[in-house]
């Protein structure tokens, strides 16, 4: 009796189980590690919430997916591929909310992500820095240092750049940049945001009045912020203003750059006239994008450059004000130079 009533229990707990196993075999599989992940274009440490343009890279990962389903900015996208990109148009830094579904045969899951997205419509730039030189003495220490030295700056100039106020102050409300004669030569001052402010495309917008004297050479420029990793031209130059020490009548724009394709220096710039630029304040202004960058001389496009991944513009930049003496743009100096200044109302960076 005890054998009978054994069997008859092992018999039910095979076909329990058995039952159990068919169970959990015909049981759906639902989609399941679902998640989504976005690159905003331009994102770096600077810059972390992209480069203005709105896109954002996104990709889509889980296991056991046919196809996907996503609710983006008020906008519903049905997908096969688990990657796709989309632009943000929003002006401004702001943040999204994306939803997720993953779909096959037995159903979905969903998830939510979240990110932000900066975004500069054209027309609409952001001003993001800026010196506006107010107070008295030296120069603001958190956006600007110098260069020292008399070595000639590749260029066979005469100056002796120093950190002294008699070279560089601010004044009145205007940074003053002083070439000096000492007597038996010449100082003046090269200030640079170098390791302090730096900017990836924009506009950088500088009103400035320029030195009158024969053989004074200002500049209002840029260097890649990688310059001292790999050098000139390596690095990349832009020249928002630069005047030669012998035509006060008109001012240069002019890029520097190591061309890829033949490993060689290769530059390109234009001139303009500017008739009053050593008796009145005028705009020098540099529109900088990943795919054109302009020289403004007035508000006023002059030189137009064509901007490609393949040149050195698409990284940070630093500014770089200063007077030189002499030089390959100098030219000789009047025997009677005693000193001349450049006057710099501010320097803005919008983006």
């Amino acid at each position: 009796m005890k054998i009978k009533i054994f069997l008859i229990l092992t018999v039910i707990l095979s076909a329990f189980l058995s039952c159990s196993s068919d169970s959990n075999d015909n049981a759906p599989i639902l989609p399941t590690d679902l998640s989504i992940s976005g690159v905003k274009f331009g994102a770096d440490g600077s810059h972390p919430n992209g480069d203005g343009s709105g896109v954002v890279d996104f990709t889509i990962t889980a296991t056991n997916a046919t196809s996907y389903g996503v609710l983006i900015n008020n906008e519903t996208l049905e997908l096969t591929e688990n990657t796709f990109s989309y632009t943000f148009t929003e002006n401004g830094t702001n943040d999204y909310s994306v939803i997720v579904s993953a779909y096959n045969s037995e159903g979905f899951i969903s998830t939510t992500y979240s990110i932000t997205v900066y975004v500069s419509n054209s027309g609409e730039l952001q001003l993001v820095w800026s010196d506006e030189f107010d107070g008295n003495g030296a120069p603001n220490s958190s956006n600007w240092g110098y260069d020292l030295g008399d070595h000639g700056w590749g260029n066979n100039e005469l100056q002796n750049y120093t950190n002294n106020l008699e070279n560089a102050k601010v004044e009145n409300g205007v940074l003053k940049i002083v070439a000096k004669s000492d007597g038996t030569g010449y100082t003046s001052a090269r200030l640079k945001s170098q390791g302090l402010q730096s900017f990836t495309y924009g506009k950088i917008e500088v009103r400035a009045k320029l030195p009158s004297s024969q053989g004074t050479w200002p500049a209002i420029w840029m260097l890649g912020s990688n310059f001292s990793s790999v050098g000139w031209p390596h690095c990349g130059e832009m020249d928002i203003m630069e005047q030669t020490g012998w035509d006060k009548n008109s001012v240069l724009g002019t890029f520097h750059y190591q061309d890829s394709s033949s490993d060689s220096y290769s530059h390109y710039g234009e001139s303009t006239a500017a008739a009053t630029s050593t008796s009145e304040f005028h705009l020098y202004t540099l529109e900088w994008s990943s795919d054109v960058i302009n020289v403004l001389y007035d508000d006023v496009t002059y030189v137009t450059f064509s901007n490609h991944s393949n040149l050195p513009f698409n990284a940070d930049f630093f500014i770089i004000l200063n007077i030189a003496m002499g030089g390959n743009l100098g030219g000789d100096i009047d025997p009677n130079f005693t000193q001349d200044t450049m006057e710099i109302d501010y320097v803005r960076v919008y983006q």
